[in-house]
């Protein structure tokens, strides 16, 4: 009776162990995706500011070859 009690207790506090270890595994898991998603949403908007300085640039040139082509 007292071998069954022990091998509760040792279980129980070997599935704390584990559980804890797997918690602290997702916690890990979820500020790794978090990151993900920040670095993604400032790929964007590095992004989008790319893109609005090549429009930006290509509206210049088209100015300046229709400047050009008026003289």
């Amino acid at each position: 009776m007292w071998v069954w009690a022990i091998v509760s207790v040792m279980a129980v506090g070997a599935i704390a162990v584990i559980t804890e270890a797997r918690n602290e595994s997702k916690r890990i898991d979820v500020k790794k995706i978090n990151k993900e998603i920040e670095l993604e949403k400032l790929r964007l908007e590095n992004f989008d500011r790319e893109t609005e300085k090549m429009r930006l640039e290509l509206e210049h040139s088209k100015q300046l070859m229709l400047e050009h082509k008026q003289k």
